[in-house]
């Protein structure tokens, strides 16, 4: 279909849809810019080769993992007009999300007892490197969950409904793609040392 047919609505449906992928595009980009840098700059000799990510950065994959979960099955239940479930699965989404960061931070905080700071005698270029990549990410999820704010009221608002739901649905998306970006990121950081 040619992208200038339709009503208005169908065209600034596509418009939007296209807005933010140009926009995660542009995300991807960043983040395999500083994965990259990463790379190049695992040929240092102070490089640490040794170092395990805290369990905490594990069990904020897994919650946030949980939480596209539950907003995919939240956007099933607003398609099938269940606005109990939609409202149940979005405000758990919405934990899941914070407690993603609660964890980010907790796993910082590990970092920081292990002895290494962002910056300073006690930082290291390989966990300044995790600090910058882990705090950017964290940024897009609290993007991701202002985003999961304004669904939430609109949901409580009735703006959406089976048939109209764009916002919802460019929500999930970023929410998706800010989940599956830290599973790179965390996968990566894991196993590329």
């Amino acid at each position: 279909m040619d992208l200038t047919e339709g009503t208005l609505e169908e065209k600034t449906y596509r418009a939007k849809k296209v807005m933010l992928w140009f926009g995660l595009i542009s995300l991807i980009m960043t983040f395999a810019g500083w994965t990259s840098a990463f790379i190049v700059s695992s040929n240092r000799p102070d490089w640490l080769e040794d170092y395990q990510l805290p369990t905490a950065f594990l069990i904020s994959t897994i919650l946030i993992l949980i939480s596209s979960v539950t907003l995919y099955f939240a956007k099933k239940a607003l398609k099938k007009g269940n606005r109990q479930a939609t409202t149940l699965l979005l405000l758990v989404t919405l934990g899941l999300g914070i407690a993603f960061v609660f964890n980010q931070f907790s796993g910082f905080s590990a970092i920081i007892q292990d002895g290494y700071n962002f910056t300073g005698p006690t930082s290291n270029i390989t966990m300044s490197y995790v600090y910058v990549i882990a705090v950017m990410h964290i940024l897009h999820v609290l993007v991701g969950l202002i985003c999961l704010l304004v669904v939430i009221y609109n949901h409580f608002k009735q703006k959406y409904s089976p048939v109209k739901m764009l916002g919802f649905e460019l929500a999930t998306t970023f929410w998706h793609f800010v989940d599956f970006l830290w599973l790179y990121l965390f996968l990566f950081l894991y196993f590329f040392k």
